[in-house]
């Protein structure tokens, strides 16, 4: 019966999602354009995090233990780590039935085609060829 509600979620405007961590896996950080998170701890222990917007740029982080409940705000750039020895689970609800999502290292390393190496070199304070390489590995 859950299976058959978790499909019906489409029309009304929302999104479920079970996400399943193994031992220090991680949900790189990534934004959600369209929607807000609330993300609930199933099983595990998780560290999270968002950062506001400029200018402030204010890393929030907190650890989670089964049954903590976080909010990560729409549009902001967040992220997970299972801090655990053992497999962690989460569902996540999302405040569209279309979030979208947006994974911030291949999202500027991974375009195609490319952003200059010139830009992101100045952008990150590295030098080219290091950015050059980077752009290789997406």
């Amino acid at each position: 019966m859950l299976l058959g509600f978790l499909d019906s979620t489409h029309a009304l405007g929302i999104s479920l999602v079970r996400i399943d961590f193994v031992p220090w896996g991680i949900n790189a950080p990534h934004t959600h354009p369209r929607a807000t998170e609330i993300f609930t701890i199933i099983k595990g222990t998780l560290r999270v995090g968002f950062v506001t917007s400029n200018p402030q740029n204010r890393h929030i982080a907190k650890v989670l233990n089964e049954g903590d409940v976080f909010v990560f705000p729409k549009g902001l750039i967040h992220y997970q780590q299972n801090i655990g020895h053992d497999n962690a689970v989460v569902i996540a609800a999302l405040s569209s039935q279309n979030p979208g999502v947006i994974t911030i290292a291949n999202v500027v390393f991974g375009a195609n085609p490319n952003i200059t190496a010139d830009i992101l070199a100045k952008a990150f304070q590295l030098n080219k060829h290091t950015v050059q390489k980077l752009q290789a590995r997406f």
